[in-house]
């Protein structure tokens, strides 16, 4: 049988923003959560990471496609950090998807159908205002940054000594990977973008539900960062079996 949940096709878009807040976490706490195929992707072999991605997003469709055919919607993403060693032995970094959420019923369907992205529909608010950036929902995610520089403080208890190192760690990463027990059959997703610079942002309040779900007992808010005005194309994915 066909799976199409493996992304069959190649797409593209427009980010009109894409505001990510990196979290840190000793890595023995997230190592549950990712499959046998993958590792933890480290800082000083101790922080593991989690990216929660929030993004504007316009004229979604698939590529080749006109433009009117497009969908735009705003997404809130929750990855770890990860690499994967491919069949032919190259270490690829990237993310493996814990869920994801949109504000729209038909991106929730087709995500469900051609992705294993985990696709829930929820409001989500976003205002801007001369550098701020807040993004709410109803079941109670809260973030509030306003524009930074790289003279700007890192996160209190951040563990990257400069952005530089933090901007090692701000996703979206090249690549993304989802994972098929039963087959041990990998799915990785490659994204293409241009212009992709990530500024700073000082984060002034975050309260996120989806992570405080997640049981962890120590959860760091490491960096923040931004993009905007990016194309974005993810090419169709690759399944590789996996043998361990």
């Amino acid at each position: 049988m066909i799976k199409l949940n493996r992304h069959p096709f190649p797409v593209e878009a427009h980010f009109d923003k894409s505001l990510v807040l990196g979290f840190a976490v000793p890595k023995a706490e997230l190592e549950a959560l990712i499959p046998e195929c993958l590792e933890l992707d480290l800082f000083e072999d101790r922080w593991a990471f989690i990216a929660v991605a929030m993004v504007q997003t316009r004229q979604l469709r698939p590529r080749y496609f006109p433009k009117l055919f497009g969908r735009d919607f705003t997404l809130i993403g929750y990855r770890i950090f990860v690499r994967y060693r491919n069949s032919s032995g190259r270490r690829l970094r990237g993310l493996y998807i814990l869920g994801s959420e949109t504000d729209k019923a038909s991106m929730q369907r087709l995500g469900r159908v051609f992705t294993q992205y985990r696709y829930d529909i929820t409001p989500i608010g976003w205002k801007s205002d001369t550098g701020t950036e807040i993004v709410t929902t109803p079941g109670g995610l809260r973030v509030e940054a306003e524009t930074a520089d790289e003279n700007s403080e890192l996160p209190e208890s951040s563990p990257f000594p400069d952005w530089s190192k933090a901007r090692q760690f701000a996703g979206p990463m090249p690549f993304t990977f989802s994972y098929d027990p039963a087959r041990k059959e990998v799915v990785i997703v490659e994204g293409v973008r241009s212009s992709w610079i990530p500024q700073p942002m000082e984060v002034n309040d975050w309260k996120i539900p989806f992570v405080d779900q997640l049981g962890l007992k120590d959860v760091t808010l490491a960096n923040a960062f931004i993009v905007e005005n990016v194309p974005y194309t993810w090419n169709r994915g690759k399944v590789e079996s996996w043998t361990g």
